[in-house]
């Protein structure tokens, strides 16, 4: 919270991410997309200019508004199980603010058809991770895709966050997903990594299997 009000979001991509449209799967209109952690990212406009329905859940108000005001989005804001939610007035993208782990049922959302996972696993330490994934599917659909993007590099050198997490571990809680593409991320990444010394960052896409029938 504290970085997002002092406007340190190394991790912030201004243009969206490039492997999101490269690798993105075709899905029937109007599937539902998660986004956890989402920030203020502009993923979140191109996704529902695809003709998706996408929700956003970010801890930071800051962030949340700062979106709608860069992607100049008018908006509503009420209380929906305990979080602020924010609904653009002529897209269809919400957001709510607070704790992920908060955000269940209780909101009377449907199972998601779709993850999208930018920032999300890579911003949490290892201890948590497998927690947030078991949270991530209790809000899927069973047979719902997942484009998950993370990080591999020598933790040894600087420690996140962002976090690496290596392909054991990811196929650990996600054994279908597949290797997709991948690129150095060096000259993007946060500032501390060069500055200790770090030379090589890799940026994986993760997906999975998309069958005819998923999502509805």
């Amino acid at each position: 919270l504290q970085r997002w009000d002092d406007g340190r979001t190394g991790w912030h991509e201004p243009g969206g991410n490039a492997g999101l449209k490269a690798h993105w799967p075709t899905l029937p209109q109007g599937s539902s997309v998660l986004v956890p952690l989402c920030g203020k990212t502009p993923d979140i406009v191109w996704l529902a200019a695809a003709g998706h329905a996408v929700t956003g859940v970010e801890l930071a108000r800051t962030a949340v508004e700062a979106f709608f005001a860069e992607q100049e989005l008018a908006y509503t804001e009420d209380v929906c199980g305990g979080l602020a939610r924010f609904r653009a007035t002529d897209r269809a993208i919400t957001f709510y603010c607070g704790d992920y782990f908060s955000f269940d049922g209780s909101f009377g959302v449907e199972p998601f058809d779709v993850l999208y996972d930018r920032g999300a696993l890579v911003a949490l330490p290892r201890d948590m991770r497998p927690r947030y994934v078991a949270h991530t599917n209790r809000l899927l659909r069973p047979d719902a895709p997942r484009l998950v993007i993370t990080l591999e590099y020598d933790q040894s050198i600087v420690a996140g966050p962002p976090f690496a997490v290596m392909p054991d571990e990811i196929l650990g809680y996600w054994s279908d997903l597949e290797r997709v593409g991948e690129k150095d991320d060096i000259d993007t990444c946060p500032p501390k990594f060069r500055a200790a010394g770090l030379e090589e960052i890799t940026e994986v896409y993760w997906l999975s299997s998309v069958t005819a029938g998923s999502p509805r």
